[in-house]
């Protein structure tokens, strides 16, 4: 069974996800509502998947998710944020975090993106995405060389699906735009990333956008 540890400094959002995620098979072995708690509570538990708040008292998501490395090397960050503060959904972006869920998603989407931080995937909510590509400024020359050599490598259907992904897109919908499954969507995702050197589909996806720019 999958273990969650929950870290938010609102209790009412603390109990709401841990109500949504144990009715869907989850174990939420603790909850946390600073950053101190939280890794306090991740070197106790090891869980599997720790959901963190960007802003908490004391030490914010990302910190926790920094130290996470040490206090629980197997635990996989997820970050939920309501996008309070633009420029830590960058920073987080850039720090390789394992998933980004928003705080008004679905019951459903929440559940999925655990489940896929769980399972050793990332998982970015289409508007994260969105977000994200809309906030970066265009790169400089020698950046977008550097995208167009390392978008170069990859095959066409590759780069049709990094080109999906880019707009934002879940894998259900480049299943459907694609005319492919979600498993085999998931496997030209992951052979994408890893070709770019790309930690997570953000990256992924602001890199196809300097190749265009």
């Amino acid at each position: 069974m999958t273990t969650v540890l929950i870290a938010d400094d609102e209790p009412l959002v603390v109990e709401g996800v841990r109500t949504v995620l144990e009715a869907a098979g989850f174990r939420a072995v603790a909850t946390a509502h600073d950053g101190r708690a939280a890794i306090a509570a991740a070197e106790r538990h090891r869980p599997d998947v720790a959901l963190l708040d960007l802003h908490m008292p004391g030490l914010g998501g990302l910190a926790v998710a920094e130290r996470l490395a040490a206090a629980s090397p197997l635990t996989r960050a997820l970050v939920l944020t309501s996008f309070g503060d633009q420029a830590n959904v960058l920073a987080a972006v850039e720090r390789g975090a394992a998933g980004f869920v928003l705080k008004s998603c679905t019951p459903e989407e929440l559940v999925t993106a655990v489940r896929a931080v769980a399972a050793g995937e990332a998982y970015l909510s289409p508007a994260v995405t969105r977000m994200v590509l809309g906030l970066v400024a265009p790169e400089s020359a020698p950046r977008r060389r550097d995208a167009l050599a390392r978008v170069d490598r990859l095959a066409a259907r590759e780069r049709e699906v990094l080109d999906l992904l880019a707009e934002g897109l879940s894998n259900a919908e480049i299943a459907a735009r694609a005319h492919m499954s979600e498993a085999t969507v998931k496997t030209y995702v992951s052979r994408v990333l890893a070709k770019l050197g790309c930690a997570n589909r953000v990256q992924a996806a602001l890199l196809a956008r300097d190749a265009r720019s």
